[in-house]
């Protein structure tokens, strides 16, 4: 019976545990895009702009997974 109690005391914290799993995702894309966004303008530093352009839609995809992980512990959770 102890192993119950002691399941039902460990979920309250599994949505923290999700999130941060969640996270590494886009922890992950942001620092490939940015770090390929550096070379691309080392290599090219006339497409600034374009660049910069692409860098930042691709960080708000990649963010806006994190706030969906962020949100889905509360939509699911007990």
């Amino acid at each position: 019976m102890s192993a119950l109690s002691n399941l039902a005391a460990v979920s309250g914290s599994l949505g923290s545990i999700g999130y941060g799993l969640s996270a590494i995702g886009p922890g992950v894309g942001v620092g490939i895009i940015f770090g390929n966004g550096t070379q691309a303008l080392a290599r090219q530093p006339e497409a600034a702009g374009l660049i910069r352009t692409n860098q930042i839609l691709g960080f708000a995809f990649c963010e806006a997974l994190a706030l969906i992980g962020i949100v889905m512990p509360f939509v699911y959770g007990p």
